[in-house]
C-alpha cells in the first residue's frame, strides 16, 4: 500500500468507528433509499449501444487538489444521466471532498446506476451505501485482503448491490472471486500517481470473461476509449476529465458526441 492510501485507510477506520457510535446499522433501514429497488450497471453496461462511460462526480483528490469547487452534483448527475452507463460519485470528505448527501442528492436526478466511490474497510459502511441510493460498491484490492473482499461482497450480494473490484497489477488478480460483479483496472500508479492506459491492456486477459473489465483513469479522449473496447474492456470510468471543466455537463455531452462519431466513423 502506498503511504497515501495507509493514511487514508487508518482515517477512514477512525471515521467509521466513530459513525457507528453515532448511527447503528439498524438506523439504515429507516432511510427512504433504503427501500428503493436497485438498478444494475452490468445491464446498463452490456446493453446494446451502451457508451460504457462511468461518469464521475468528485471536487478535489489528493494528487490533484481541488478539481472543481463550484459545479452542483444534481446538475452533473442530471447531464450525465442522459448517456453514461452509471454515475461515480465519491462519498470520501478529507480527501475527495464528497459526503454521503451527494449520493443522496444524485439518486433523487440520476436515471442510470450509481457506484458508491468509497474506501470500504468495514460491512458497516455497505449498509450505509444501501442506505444512501447506492447500486454498487467500490472494493479496493490495495487495501483489503482477499478474504475482506470475499467477505464484503458477499455482504454486498445480500443487499443485492453490485460489486465492482478495482485492481492496479498482477499481484491483486488473487482478490478477484465469484462474488464480484466486475473487475476495475486503475492505471493509476498509487506509489507514484503516474498514469498509463496500457496497464489495462496488460491485465484485461488474466481478468475471468464472465465479470464485465472496466477501465479507471487517464481515459482523457475518444481514441483510448476505442482501444479499450477493442481490447475487450466493457466501461470506462472517466472523472477528472470532466470535471477539471469550468462547465462538467458541456464537457461530458462533447465527449460523447465525439465518440459515437468515432464509432460510425470506425
Amino acid at each position: 500500500m502506498s503511504n497515501i492510501l495507509e493514511k487514508i485507510v487508518a482515517d477512514k477506520q477512525l471515521e467509521v468507528a466513530q459513525k457507528k457510535q453515532a448511527i447503528p446499522v439498524e438506523t439504515y433501514k429507516d432511510y427512504p433509499n433504503y427501500k428503493l429497488e436497485r438498478r444494475s450497471l452490468k445491464a446498463s453496461l452490456l446493453k446494446e449501444g451502451s457508451t460504457g462511460i462511468i461518469a464521475e462526480y468528485k471536487r478535489k483528490s489528493p494528487s490533484k487538489g481541488i478539481i472543481n469547487a463550484t459545479a452542483q452534483v444534481e446538475d452533473v448527475v442530471k447531464a450525465y444521466s442522459k448517456a453514461a452507463a452509471g454515475i461515480s460519485v465519491l462519498t470520501d470528505e478529507k480527501y475527495f471532498g464528497g459526503t454521503n448527501d451527494d449520493l443522496i442528492a444524485a439518486r433523487k436526478v440520476a436515471t442510470v446506476p450509481l457506484l458508491r466511490k468509497e474506501f470500504i474497510v468495514d460491512e458497516y459502511q455497505i449498509h450505509e451505501a444501501r442506505a444512501i441510493g447506492a447500486d454498487l460498491i467500490l472494493l479496493i484490492a490495495a487495501c483489503l485482503t482477499p478474504e475482506q473482499v470475499k467477505h464484503f461482497a458477499s455482504v454486498a450480494k445480500q443487499l443485492e448491490l453490485e460489486v465492482l473490484l478495482e485492481i492496479h497489477d498482477e499481484t491483486e488478480l488473487v482478490h478477484i472471486c465469484d462474488e464480484v460483479d466486475f473487475v476495475g483496472v486503475n492505471n493509476r500508479n498509487l506509489k507514484t500517481f503516474s498514469v498509463d492506459i496500457n496497464t489495462s491492456l496488460r491485465l484485461f486477459d488474466s481478468i475471468p470473461a464472465d465479470k464485465p473489465a472496466i477501465a479507471e483513469s487517464g481515459i482523457s479522449n475518444t481514441d483510448a476509449i476505442l482501444t479499450l473496447r477493442e481490447a475487450g474492456f466493457k466501461g470506462f470510468l472517466i472523472g477528472e476529465n470532466f470535471m477539471k471543466e469550468n462547465d462538467p455537463s458541456f464537457a461530458f455531452a462533447s465527449f460523447v458526441e465525439s465518440l459515437q462519431s468515432s464509432v460510425k466513423n470506425e
